[in-house]
């Protein structure tokens, strides 16, 4: 007990050390697990299919090409209707990333296995200098 009282900044600086380690993960939690970098290999290689789930207003400003735009509250309905296969692989994308996160859990529900989200979403597509195309 002694040495938790005359050494109370230690534990202190290890608490707050830890922490500052746990801020880069818990920043990434809800961005989606697909890099910019691997989503144009799945399409180029695998034929993935590109849902946007912004919604129209925000599409029509810049989105990938050959993306097809189904706003996250009518991803139910539509993406069966879009997405025929599902054993094709899906890229969810958004502006950040959060709507692409919870498009994915929808799109899993609905039978589509290799539904991914975009990490970092738009932005991070943009800022990895890959094409834009705008409406």
């Amino acid at each position: 007990m002694t040495f938790i009282v005359e050494n109370w900044y230690l534990i202190l600086l290890a608490v707050v050390t830890g922490g500052l380690l746990l801020v880069p993960s818990l920043k990434g939690m809800g961005n989606g697990s697909l890099q910019p970098n691997e989503a144009v290999a799945k399409i180029n290689r695998e034929k993935a299919v590109i849902v946007d789930v912004r919604e129209p207003e925000e599409y029509v400003k810049g989105h990938i090409a050959n993306a097809k735009n189904i706003p996250l509250a009518q991803l139910d309905e539509r993406l069966p209707q879009m997405a025929k296969n599902k054993a094709l692989p899906v890229v969810l994308v958004c502006e950040k990333g959060a709507r692409a996160v919870r498009a994915e859990a929808q799109a899993k529900k609905l039978g589509y296995e290799h539904a991914q989200a975009l990490a970092g979403g738009m932005k991070a597509w943009r800022d990895a200098g890959l094409p834009v195309t705008k409406a």
